[in-house]
Formats: structure tokens, C-alpha cells, sequence
């Protein structure tokens, strides 16, 4: 075996040009790889953080027929027992209740269809970022239970401002309709198009009134320190609240289109990534099937002495080896310097560009991230494709004879 290594070694010098061409293509696959799905993955893990620290939360705790039909009878009880799990919890996670419902506002002979959002401004503030996007005037508060933020295209479309009173009409819980005066406090701009069109933020206590919950409320927002997190927390509190009648909701429950679109993103990318591996694995397949029908002679000597057939696909396959670790080994220590500049200085768009994505919700930053997974997994692409790789040249080496190899030019 050491003879074998050695004489694999030492033919991968013997035409250094070749090898060095050969190993550059391989830093420069992994590098790519690493570095285009660092800033794939990087980038979703921001903005899905982004989005639902915005408003969903990582979580959501509500009856279980809520999600597929959001009626106010699909509520459940606010009681001490879901209130103890939670605060046990609370060196893990923040929570906060809300109640989800749907009405009509009107203002002078204008009137329009509303979501109404009902949650503690307290605990609100601590769970979600929602009171940021509040561009105007200020977010509710309890201090003032009937002052309502409402978003900025809604109150273009019905010409409102801050300090004007409007009324909201709605269908309460126990199939009566409910109406109050409220107080334009803030205007908000989330970038979501419904939300900001349809949005009414008002106070627990006044949407409790308004929509005659008794206590009850729709759904509970948990926020976690990440999506990791998240992951864990999820099948523990279904287990702890042991409630038939509620489910624990992810994100990707929650906002179904964002999942979807990061989905189809991520294919693209993983797309673009196997063509990047095709290409790198032609350049192997080229740079050792040269090697090895110039040393057919040579090969056929060896056979002509006594040299088992094994020990010569031996040493192709060994000196394919070398070439790719040598290039994994440059590659992953580029692209670890080059994720980790990036992950330390994420490019933020601006102008136009960051408007865009603004609008759209999703935060202007192209960052990456340092997962070793990313590393791990284009190591083994490599890997692999480099075997298959190595199939062919192997087998002509298995299939040649010892005097059609001598006789080789």
C-alpha cells in the first residue's frame, strides 16, 4: 500500500500544470458552492427571522380548526394552565395573546373592509417587532384602550388621519354585531400588502369588547432566539399543553407563501449548484483520463512484470484522491475566510433597491451563514462526484492488456 501512495503522489507531479489546473478547479467549485449557498441559506434565515419577529412569531399557539377556518367560535380559553407552561418557559421564549377577527370601518361617507388585531400592547412589544413599522404618530397603548393604529393605505383609501374617529363595525362571537368609536393613533407600514391596506391594530381589552370574546382569544404569538430553537421548542409544547383541541403552529404553517417561494428559490440555487459539480467532475474525469492513457506503455509494462490489475486502478483512484483533497482542503479554507468577512459585513442594498425589498418585506441585506453543514455537504458532493469521475478511467485501466499496452501511442 505505501508503494502505492507513493507512486500515485508522485505521478500527480509529473505533469504539474495539469494537476494544478485540475486542483484550482476544484478550490474554485467548493469555494462557489460554499460561498452561493452561504449567502442562499444566510439570507433565508434573516428575513424568515425578520418576518415573523415582524408579527406571526416562530410560533403560534390555536384551536385547531382555526387555520383552515378563522371564525371567532374557533377561539380558546386565556386560562392560569396555558399561562404556568409558558411562564416556565420563560428564560426560553416570550408570548403574547391576541384575538384575530374581521369588520367594517367607516369614516365620513368612506368605508372599508378591515382585519381587526387585537393584542396586549405590553407583551406585544417584547414578542414582535410590529410596533416599529408604525411610520406615524404612535402604537397603541393601554393606557388609551380605544386608540387604534390602522395601516397607511387603509387610511388613504378612507382620507383619515391621525387624531380622527372612526367607527368599526363587527360580527362577535356570539353571532351579534358589535360597533365602537375608536381614535386614529398611529399609522403603520409593514410592506404587506394586505396589512397595510387592512390592518387595524387595537388593544386586547377593546377588541375583547368589540368582538365579545369574554376572555377568550384566537391565538397566543410565542417568540423564540431563533429558528433552531424554534424546532425544539415545537413538539415540547405540544406535549406540555396536552390540549386536543389546540395545535402549536411553525412559521412555515403560519406563512405558507413565504415557505413556498423560499422553496422554489432554494431549488434554483441547488439547480445552479449540480451543473457547477457536473463541470468540475468533466474537468477530473479530463485531467485523469489524460494521465492515464499517456501511461499506457507504462502500464503495460507493469502488467508484462507481474503488477496485479488492482493495484493500478488502485493508484488512479488514489490519485484522484489527492487531487481532491488537495482542492477541498484550499477550498474550504477560502470559503470559510470568505463567509466569514461576508457574515461579519453583510452587503445592505440601498436607494431603490432596498425600497424594493422594503415593500415586499423582506429585509435589503445579503448575508451568510457559518453552518458547517454547508461545508460538510459540498465536501461530500465533491466527493461523489469525483468517484463517478474516476469510474471510467479505472475501467479502461481494468480492461487493458498487458502487450496492447506496450504497443500503445
Amino acid at each position: 500500500m505505501k508503494l502505492i501512495l507513493k507512486l500515485a503522489w508522485r505521478n500527480i507531479s509529473r505533469n504539474m500544470r495539469r494537476s494544478v489546473i485540475t486542483i484550482a478547479a476544484v478550490t474554485f467549485a467548493v469555494l462557489l458552492s460554499v460561498v452561493m449557498r452561504g449567502m442562499q441559506l444566510g439570507t433565508y434565515e434573516n428575513n424568515i427571522n425578520s418576518a415573523v419577529k415582524m408579527f406571526t412569531g416562530h410560533l403560534q399557539i390555536q384551536h385547531k380548526d382555526f387555520k383552515s377556518n378563522p371564525a371567532l367560535t374557533k377561539s380558546f380559553k386565556y386560562d392560569d394552565a396555558i399561562k404556568d407552561i409558558l411562564d416556565n418557559r420563560a428564560d426560553e421564549m416570550i408570548y403574547t395573546p391576541r384575538i384575530y377577527g374581521n369588520g367594517l370601518i367607516g369614516f365620513n361617507d368612506n368605508s372599508s373592509g378591515v382585519i381587526l388585531f387585537g393584542m396586549d400592547p405590553d407583551t406585544e412589544t417584547k414578542t414582535s417587532t410590529i410596533h416599529e413599522r408604525v411610520k406615524e404618530g404612535e402604537f397603541i397603548s393601554n393606557d388609551a384602550p380605544y386608540d387604534i393604529v390602522i395601516g397607511n393605505k387603509l387610511a388613504g383609501n378612507l382620507n383619515a388621519s391621525i387624531g380622527d374617529t372612526v367607527v368599526i363595525l363587527a360580527s362577535c362571537m356570539d353571532g351579534s354585531t358589535g360597533n365602537m368609536k375608536f381614535r386614529i393613533r398611529g399609522l403603520s407600514r409593514s410592506g404587506s400588502q394586505e396589512m397595510d391596506a387592512m390592518g387595524v391594530f387595537m388593544t386586547l381589552e377593546a377588541a375583547d369588547e368589540l368582538l365579545s370574546m369574554y376572555g377568550k382569544i384566537t391565538a397566543l404569538a410565542i417568540s423564540t432566539d431563533g429558528l433552531a430553537e424554534m424546532d425544539r421548542l415545537k413538539p415540547i409544547l405540544k406535549t406540555e399543553i396536552n390540549n386536543v383541541q389546540l395545535v402549536v403552529l411553525d412559521w412555515k404553517d403560519l406563512m405558507p407563501e413565504l415557505k413556498q417561494m423560499i422553496d422554489m428559490d432554494d431549488a434554483g440555487g441547488i439547480i445552479m449548484l449540480i451543473i457547477l459539480m457536473i463541470i468540475m467532475s468533466f474537468g477530473i474525469l479530463n485531467t485523469i483520463l489524460m494521465s492515464v492513457t499517456e501511461r499506457f506503455k507504462e502500464f503495460g509494462i507493469m502488467l508484462a512484470i507481474g503488477t496485479k490489475k488492482g493495484k493500478l486502478v488502485s493508484i488512479v483512484i488514489f490519485e484522484t484522491i489527492f487531487i481532491v483533497l488537495l482542492g477541498l482542503l484550499v477550498g474550504n479554507i477560502l470559503a470559510w475566510i470568505s463567509n466569514y468577512i461576508l457574515y461579519l459585513n453583510p452587503i445592505t442594498f440601498t436607494g431603490e433597491i432596498a425600497k424594493m425589498y422594503e415593500d415586499y418585506g423582506f429585509l435589503p441585506i445579503l448575508s451568510t451563514t457559518m453552518n458547517p453543514v454547508i461545508f460538510i455537504y459540498t465536501s461530500l458532493s465533491v466527493i461523489a462526484m469525483s468517484a463517478l469521475a474516476v469510474i471510467y478511467p479505472a475501467f479502461r485501466v481494468l480492461k487493458l492488456e498487458a502487450l496492447k499496452g506496450i504497443r500503445y501511442t
